[in-house]
C-alpha cells in the first residue's frame, strides 16, 4: 500500500495518496502540476518552512500553519488557513463552503493566472504571515448545528478536507455528522473522523461506494 508522500517531490510524482487515484496517471495532482510547481516557487520566496501535512505541501511559520497548495478536479488551489482575516482587496478569495469560518483559497486553472495576479498573491501571502506573527485569531461560531466538535476541528485544521466536506450534498454532510456524533467516547469520534476522511476527500457519502473510473 502506497504511503503519504514525505516531501513535495514525492507529492508531485505520486499525489497526496488520500484517494484511490493516488499513484496513478489519473491523480488530480498531474492535471495541475505546472501550476503547483509555479505556486511552490512563489511561496518559497517567503520565510516559510515547507512540509507535507495531510498529504499536501503545507507552509508554516514558527510551527503555525499559514497556507497549503493542493489539487482538485477542476483547479489547483493556494489555501490560507486564516484567509478570513486577509484584506481581500481584489475580491478573489474563495470560501470553501457556506459555513467555512476560517480558510479561504485562490483557484487556478492555467499558469498564466499566477503571473497576472502575482502582486496580489504575494500581498495575500505576506498578509497571512503577518496575521500569524501578530497572533490574530479567528472568532469561531461554536454553535454549529449537528456538527461534532471533532469533525469541526478536523475541518478547521485542513482546508482541503473542509473544501471537500462542504462540496458534499447536505444529505451526505448530515450522514457524516450523525455517524460521528453517535459515538459516546471522544476517542471513538476521533477515529470515526479519520475513518471518514478518505471518503470525504473522494466526494462520496458515508454509505456510497467509491466511484470507479
Amino acid at each position: 500500500m502506497a504511503k503519504i508522500p514525505l516531501n513535495v517531490d514525492e507529492y508531485l510524482l505520486q499525489g497526496c495518496m488520500r484517494c484511490n487515484l493516488g499513484g496513478t496517471p489519473d491523480c488530480k495532482v498531474h492535471l495541475w502540476s505546472d501550476i503547483i510547481i509555479a505556486l511552490r516557487a512563489l511561496v518559497l520566496d517567503f520565510d516559510l518552512k515547507e512540509e507535507i501535512k495531510w498529504g499536501v505541501p503545507t507552509y508554516t511559520w514558527n510551527g503555525k500553519n499559514i497556507l497549503n497548495v493542493s489539487a482538485f478536479k477542476s483547479h489547483a488551489a493556494l489555501a490560507f488557513f486564516k484567509g478570513a482575516l486577509i484584506q481581500d482587496s481584489k475580491a478573489i478569495l474563495v470560501k470553501p463552503g457556506e459555513r467555512s469560518q476560517a480558510s479561504r483559497y485562490l483557484k487556478f486553472t492555467i499558469v498564466e493566472e499566477i503571473s497576472v495576479q502575482l502582486h496580489t498573491i504575494k500581498d495575500y501571502i505576506a498578509q497571512a504571515i503577518e496575521i500569524e506573527q501578530q497572533g490574530l485569531k479567528i472568532k469561531f461560531n461554536t454553535v454549529e448545528e449537528h456538527m461534532p466538535i471533532e469533525l469541526a476541528e478536523a475541518l478547521k485544521a485542513d482546508p482541503l478536507l473542509e473544501s471537500a466536506f462542504f462540496a458534499l450534498t447536505p444529505g451526505r454532510q448530515r450522514g457524516y455528522k450523525i455517524f460521528i456524533a453517535q459515538a459516546k467516547q471522544k476517542g471513538t469520534r476521533l477515529k470515526r473522523v479519520e475513518a471518514c476522511r478518505p471518503k470525504i476527500i473522494q466526494g462520496v457519502g458515508l454509505h456510497d461506494k467509491y466511484r470507479k473510473n
